[in-house]
């Protein structure tokens, strides 16, 4: 068998469910693509987009040297149904990419393996592995890698992959031949589209991030804008809505990693629970947990919007205990909460 051929046999072995490859400058409009998305500000305060721009638009001008791109899918499919919560509303409902252990930790763990695999048989070779940390688009990539397709979500979705998988990439100077770009197999399916709460695609395959509920829960920094709080539900951290919808999921592999299998204190936790945590206690809870990068207050904001539309008046205790709190956001969702209970009949 051919190098790349032993490669691949070796990932899927070690744990991925599919490699492609691809060349770095495999996408020629994603500096335009990139450019528009930001000088139209849909990134929000997420200013990394625009920071090192032309490294995250090109692929080739982030390491020269590299002559292919390895994109590699790693499984996360849950085994129930991500939506229930949302009937819940004294619950809160975490995004299941987070309710195991921290993939960035998990898949460069795995991307160094195989990456270590091919170093052994190709010594001269050099890598770089990345994970969602640096400059570099996954998802166009792996699209170009045949992966899988950009939905009209934005978010990748393969055929034989369903929606539920991480991207890792490899970045190596040896040179394989390239995989066939996939193309988009969402035909006049909008289920995506229509079941987002805040209607954060302004058309098929845009994202306004401004609007979006993960962006929101996650990136956004002080208050959310009033008129989207009411939309949010009980989603605390991401949202899976238009993954979980997905009509390709009942093509979706099989996670094959424990470490992402959920903990029991991210399944639907009780929201009063959730609010009383200080900075000491939510680290220690959400420790190797993605969810700990948002930090106690924006977690506790998030919370308290969730605590706000639950319509349950014996929440508002909890609000109330967090009026004089020393983050001047989570006063104000406090503040926010406890005006919408008290609407609640």
């Amino acid at each position: 068998m051919d190098l790349k051929t032993r490669f691949t046999n070796f990932a899927t072995d070690a744990g991925f469910a599919k490699v492609g490859f691809c060349r770095p400058d495999a996408v020629p409009e994603l500096p335009a693509r990139l450019a528009q998305f930001v000088d139209e500000g849909m990134h929000g305060q997420m200013a990394w987009m625009a920071d090192r721009m032309a490294w995250r638009a090109d692929a080739s001008a982030l390491w020269p040297e590299a002559r292919t791109v390895i994109m590699l899918a790693e499984p996360y499919t849950p085994d129930h149904d991500p939506l229930a919560v949302l009937n819940c509303p004294d619950r809160a409902a975490i995004s299941v990419y987070a309710h195991g252990r921290d993939y960035h930790d998990v898949v460069k763990k795995r991307l160094k393996r195989v990456g270590r695999w091919l170093i052994e048989q190709e010594p001269d070779a050099q890598i770089k592995v990345f994970v969602d940390t640096a400059p570099v688009m996954e998802k166009p990539l792996a699209q170009a890698a045949g992966l899988g397709w950009q939905g009209k979500h934005t978010n990748l979705l393969g055929r034989d992959l369903g929606s539920w998988f991480f991207l890792g990439a490899i970045f190596t100077t040896l040179e394989f031949d390239t995989n066939t770009a996939e193309v988009s197999h969402c035909g006049s399916c909008r289920a995506c589209l229509d079941i987002c709460p805040t209607d954060a695609f302004p058309a098929p395959y845009q994202l306004d991030a401004r609007r979006c509920i993960s962006y929101l829960t996650i990136e956004h920094k002080g208050p959310v804008d009033p008129a989207l709080r009411a939309k949010m539900g009980n989603r605390i951290y991401g949202c899976d809505d238009c993954l979980a919808v997905c009509p390709w999921n009942k093509f979706a592999v099989a996670g094959r990693d424990a470490k992402y299998d959920p903990r029991a204190d991210v399944l639907a936790p009780p929201l009063a629970a959730l609010a009383m945590l200080d900075d000491a206690a939510f680290r220690a809870k959400y420790a190797g947990s993605p969810i700990k990068r948002i930090g106690r207050d924006r977690f506790v904001r998030n919370v308290l919007y969730a605590i706000g539309n639950s319509k349950d008046r014996a929440l508002a205790h909890v609000a109330q205990t967090l009026l004089q709190d020393a983050d001047a956001a989570v006063v104000d969702a406090a503040e926010w909460a406890l005006a919408r209970l008290k609407e609640v009949e």
